[in-house]
């Protein structure tokens, strides 16, 4: 009932998602037909392209028939590549996926016992090194630590390889089960090829790690902070309760809502932000198809990116409100 009551109250979000991203789209500076049409082509030619694509007919026929099209489960046919929208976001958003979750995964190993180690020992050089992490990691932009990383571990120290795709050209991809290179050379216990792809992923994931781990560590820090000096903490160690019961099954137990409600928004950030890191890193996923589209005035796979992304962000607001009932259950019983 929760979930369903939670998906109704996301579809005023998403018809608002779906109307803005098309009239933006018109916005676009540039015409699509002359794009296609070509540099030679003359002003009929140009005429006859855009009236075969539609975009001769005034904006509520063409977006009746865009959301027709929706209910139907066809994003529309990409101009630049002549492939359903549908189908390229489908095989795209495997290595987006695999990208954004490596890096968040990256960025709670480290956050959450800094921010925990941090909050025990205030004043301490952990301490300092967290508020020097996540001041980093707020104030430095993807791209540039991208580029940075690039810079450092691939040209100078020649650690790293080529930043070109998810595969060196030397390895071909594992048998498709998940779409996930790591996951998927795992189940074909191909070494080699996981080894491979491990090494293309680390710096774009360390990138998208650093840029998640600050406000992760912070808000940790704060919580446990918060949490350790509540009286039920008190009380528990008036009791002679060991150390690392009271810091881990009561203290942060309590400082995790603000957590989970930290990594939900870190994560919809994250799907934002790969854009930029797939182009640093030639990384051949879905922030890059859209980024491409844009340049080209392509209209469908621009619209198919943006639905994609809010439909990701109502499903991981879903998932968050659910992971609330398991952690707190008055969560529960007040929904």
């Amino acid at each position: 009932m929760i979930v369903l009551r939670r998906l109704v109250s996301a579809l005023p979000s998403v018809i608002g998602v779906i109307i803005v991203t098309f009239l933006l789209t018109r916005a676009l500076p540039g015409d699509p037909a002359a794009y296609f049409a070509g540099p030679a082509a003359t002003q009929q030619a140009i005429d006859e392209v855009r009236h075969q694509l539609g975009f001769d007919r005034s904006l509520p026929v063409q977006f009746v028939d865009y959301v027709k099209h929706l209910a139907q489960g066809d994003l529309g046919t990409s101009l630049s590549t002549g492939q359903p929208v549908i189908d390229e976001l489908i095989t795209r958003l495997p290595a987006s996926a695999e990208l954004t979750l490596l890096g968040l995964l990256l960025a709670v190993a480290v956050a959450l016992p800094l921010g925990i180690t941090a909050a025990m020992r205030p004043g301490s050089w952990v301490d300092h090194s967290c508020r020097i992490v996540a001041t980093a990691g707020v104030s430095l932009p993807t791209f540039f630590t991208g580029l940075l990383l690039v810079y450092i571990f691939y040209y100078l120290m020649g650690w790293a390889p080529a930043p070109l795709g998810r595969l060196d050209v030397f390895y071909t991809a594992p048998p498709n089960w998940t779409g996930f290179y790591l996951i998927d050379s795992l189940i074909a216990r191909d070494w080699e090829t996981f080894t491979a792809a491990l090494s293309q992923l680390a710096l774009p994931a360390f990138t998208m790690a650093l840029f998640s781990l600050a406000p992760l560590a912070r808000v940790t820090r704060a919580s446990m902070l918060a949490a350790l000096g509540s009286e039920f903490i008190r009380t528990a160690r008036a009791s002679g309760l060991s150390r690392m019961r009271i810091v881990y099954v009561y203290a942060f137990r309590n400082a995790m809502l603000p957590v989970i409600t930290t990594l939900g928004m870190v994560f919809s950030f994250l799907l934002g932000a790969n854009v930029l890191v797939e182009k640093v890193f030639a990384w051949p996923g879905i922030g890059s198809y859209a980024i491409e589209a844009l340049i080209a005035s392509d209209y469908a796979p621009v619209q198919g990116f943006v639905l994609t992304m809010a439909l990701l962000y109502v499903l991981l607001n879903l998932a968050i409100d659910l992971v609330y009932g398991l952690v707190d259950p008055r969560v529960r019983l007040e929904a």
